[in-house]
């Protein structure tokens, strides 16, 4: 039988074999990994930002009805292009009942006081010959009769308004609906039969349609208030837009918003920037587009990548060969960087040789990107 202390010293013993294996096996492995280096190189460095929104027209117009009722016919569709003018709807009045009764009885109260005022000025000629009255009488008589008659004309036309939705012998008939603008057709918002409300200073009214020149196109786009600070009226921007995977539209900066809006917790600055037309492809409005912004860049610096920085005591290092096989930790100063180089303004020159970190670059050559 084995007495306690046996059964130890055959375990301290197994625990020292196997701790021994499994150090010959590391060292052994650490031998047998090999070192990976890179270099210090020189690249162009940009800092950008990218910042969502849509491509839309600059001005784009409302076309609305001057008259409620119904639409009767739509001459138009979206995609087409009009000139300033052109008929795009007409709209069939159909009158309110109280205020066709008003009207009705406005013109015929006005034409009974025309046939009165009519009457007087007859009588008041035959007094005139008769000698019975003045020439001032006589005058006073026409120029209530002339009064009158003018009363009718107006009630008549009143009438005619609201019946038709316009007067007779008038230049512009507000059934008759017509662009403001030159342009492309947008949108078509009503269809025939559809009931429309008249714009006045009570009511916006119904939209009959939007045209707008696609030849004068806008970027607008958010950007975080991280970064408003670090942009400015007139900078460059490259247009990407999602639907076309090779389109690449320039932009320059016009404006920036005064203020902010909070969208989901993150304060966003609206900006608007002019857009270079495309004669690559259609530009449809509303279309989503993203803008990137070159923040800051440098030309043909000393960088490294990111992943090839370690830290000491919260600053930059790099392991810098300073003798075959030897690495020692060497402080530098860093510069910008856009998230995968990084500038080096001190401690590490062209071409200096140094312990690689991070993956493998795809390229597989030593010292460049």
């Amino acid at each position: 039988m084995f007495n306690k202390r046996t059964v130890a010293g055959a375990s301290l013993a197994g625990l020292l074999m196997t701790g021994s294996a499994f150090f010959l096996w590391s060292s052994s492995d650490a031998e047998d990994e090999e070192v990976r280096t890179t270099e210090a190189f020189l690249a162009d460095i940009e800092q950008k930002t990218v910042a969502t929104g849509s491509i839309l027209p600059r001005n784009e117009v409302a076309i609305k009805s001057r008259v409620s009722g119904l639409v009767e016919t739509v001459l138009v569709e979206p995609g087409e292009v009009v000139e300033a003018g052109t008929l795009i709807a007409t709209i069939r009045v159909i009158p309110d009942d109280a205020t066709l009764n008003n009207a009705e009885a406005s013109l015929e109260q006005a034409s009974i006081q025309r046939a009165d005022a009519l009457a007087e000025y007859e009588r008041a000629q035959r007094l005139l010959g008769a000698q019975a009255i003045s020439q001032a009488e006589v005058d006073a008589a026409s120029t209530s009769y002339q009064l009158a008659q003018q009363r009718y004309g107006s009630a008549r036309s009143a009438l005619e308004v609201v019946r038709e939705g316009a007067r007779s012998g008038a230049g512009v008939v507000n059934t008759e609906i017509r662009t403001t603008v030159s342009g492309m057709v947008l949108t078509v918002d009503v269809k025939e039969g559809a009931s429309v409300i008249e714009s006045n200073t009570f009511n916006e009214g119904t939209p009959i349609a939007s045209v707008a020149d696609m030849s004068d196109l806008i970027f607008m786009g958010f950007i975080d208030e991280a970064e408003v600070g670090k942009i400015e009226e007139g900078m460059a921007l490259d247009i990407t837009v999602g639907a076309y995977d090779d389109l690449s539209l320039a932009g320059t900066l016009e404006h920036i918003s005064p203020k902010g809006l909070d969208q989901e917790g993150a304060v966003q600055f609206e900006f608007r920037a002019s857009v270079e037309d495309s004669e690559d492809a259609f530009l449809r409005a509303g279309i989503s587009a993203n803008a990137n912004i070159v923040l800051d860049k440098r030309m043909q610096v000393v960088a490294v990548r990111e992943t090839d920085l370690n830290f000491v005591a919260g600053k930059p290092h790099i392991d810098l060969e300073t003798s075959p096989g030897v690495f020692t930790p060497t402080p530098i100063k860093t510069g910008l960087s856009d998230g995968l180089t990084v500038e080096i303004l001190e401690g590490v020159s062209e071409g200096a040789t140094l312990r690689q970190l991070g993956p493998a670059r795809p390229s597989g050559r030593r010292g460049k990107w």
